[in-house]
């Protein structure tokens, strides 16, 4: 006889495992979002601006034999001029077949001219094109008795002219400088550097931006190629940050930086590699440098960043 019952509970009991794992997949999900959403809450600040434009450069034409006497009229070489050639025309056809000769000259001298403009142009087109751009990334996590150095950024942030290759490049020197004068308060650091072609490393450096600035839930303090925007960070709730009154536990620095040439940068084990490679990226000379960026989290007061926030949003960075 068919038992219902029994048929029932041999399903139930089929059916129990994959609800448990439903319920712990559930959890794990919870928990991920949750903490990205801790992660991405957030205030930022940045610093940046720049150019994957290479400078256009003059093209001089070479120099000729035919140019302006200093006493008047126009021949090839010196001395030799229209006014000395003039009395030849109209003797018989000699005057005749010299004329054409000159024109003849002067003819052939203006196709190379134009010639060699032209393949000047090209040659600049193609080296543009064919320049090897390096694209770089630099990141510190410092302890929270660094606060000093989020005063010293804001401060950069409303005063530099990053509209400039001499401002963005005072930024650069000066973020680095700063960093490399108090190691002490080095906790994590990661370091990478692509070599690619002039016509991708804006994209690629785009992406890295990206990469980081979505990483906050607001930029705060941005001053980019000269334009200051200022706002007040806000919490998930929509309303204004509290102050806990407790400092953030680490803070985040990151610079990027697009050069021209090759920018070699070590891989990050050690507090020693770091400084060699704040060294490296601080080091690249204003004409070399076509695009920085400096970001830092927290930037608002009463912001925090934890030592789950760091887990969550850097995993690249390593203890130094």
């Amino acid at each position: 006889m068919f038992d219902r019952g029994q048929m029932r509970k041999k399903n139930w009991l089929g059916i129990k495992p994959l609800l448990k794992s439903l319920v712990i997949l559930g959890l794990i999900f919870t928990l991920v979002l949750s903490n990205a959403s801790d992660a991405l809450a957030r205030s930022g600040g940045r610093i940046g601006g720049g150019s994957f434009r290479m400078p256009s450069r003059t093209y001089s034409a070479p120099s000729s034999g035919y140019r302006t006497p200093v006493g008047g009229g126009y021949g090839f070489g010196s001395g030799f001029g229209f006014p000395f050639l003039l009395p030849f025309f109209g003797f018989g056809g000699f005057g005749s077949i010299f004329s054409i000769l000159i024109f003849i000259a002067i003819a052939n001298f203006l196709f190379q001219s134009f010639r060699r403009i032209g393949e000047g142009s090209d040659n600049s087109v193609t080296g543009a094109i064919n320049t090897k751009v390096s694209v770089a990334r630099v990141q510190v996590g410092l302890l929270a008795e660094a606060r000093y150095l989020q005063k010293e950024l804001d401060a950069l942030a409303r005063t530099a002219n990053t509209s400039l290759a001499s401002g963005r490049s005072q930024v650069l020197q000066e973020v680095t400088l700063a960093l490399l004068r108090h190691p002490e308060y080095w906790v994590y650091g990661a370091a990478s550097s692509q070599q690619t072609g002039l016509d991708a490393a804006e994209a690629k450096f785009n992406q890295l931006s990206l990469a980081e600035r979505s990483k906050f839930s607001e930029e705060t303090l941005s001053n980019f190629s000269g334009q200051i925007r200022q706002g007040t960070a806000k919490s998930d709730r929509g309303g204004e940050l509290v102050e806990t009154g407790m400092p953030s536990e680490y803070i985040i620095i990151t610079i990027l930086a697009g050069a021209e040439g090759k920018l070699s940068l070590p891989t990050i084990n050690s507090s020693d590699d770091l400084g060699k490679a704040l060294r490296e990226i601080g080091g690249i000379s204003s004409d070399k440098l076509l695009a920085i960026e400096v970001l830092w989290t927290p930037q608002a007061e009463g912001d925090t960043l934890t030592t789950d926030d760091i887990l969550a949003a850097y995993p690249d960075l390593k203890l130094v």
